[in-house]
């Protein structure tokens, strides 16, 4: 599973974009100079409730949740439980490992881009 940088950058602007609830971001009028570059100034841009750390919280308990419940439904269909039929015991097992080989891909474009930026001269 390879993900392309322009298309990770788009799906993380897509994701910005959907936790500001599709609004661009504020633009601070009195950071811009006069001729039109921003001043040294450093403003606060998003004004959303959500940052970047709550998002990633989130992703990561909503894929916690995911291989509990496949682990759940694992268990219940060796016990011999009857309300738990196989088909669903495969979807449950699919959506979590899709989930979890996400999780490492983003998290090895994460740890590659660090070291991309810690190499770079200052």
């Amino acid at each position: 599973m390879d993900i392309k940088s322009n298309s990770l950058y788009s799906q993380m602007q897509s994701m910005s974009l959907q936790a500001m609830g599709n609004k661009p971001p504020a633009i601070d009028v009195d950071a811009i100079g006069i001729n039109g570059t921003a001043s040294n100034t450093v403003g606060k841009i998003n004004e959303s409730s959500s940052n970047f750390g709550d998002m990633l919280t989130q992703a990561l308990n909503s894929v916690n949740d995911l291989q509990k419940d496949s682990g759940d439904k694992k268990r219940a269909f060796e016990m011999g439980d009857s309300s738990v039929t196989l088909g669903e015991v495969m979807i449950a097992s699919s959506k979590s490992g899709i989930a979890l080989d996400a999780t490492v891909q983003i998290r090895n474009k994460f740890v590659e881009a660090y070291k991309e930026i810690m190499s770079m001269p200052v």
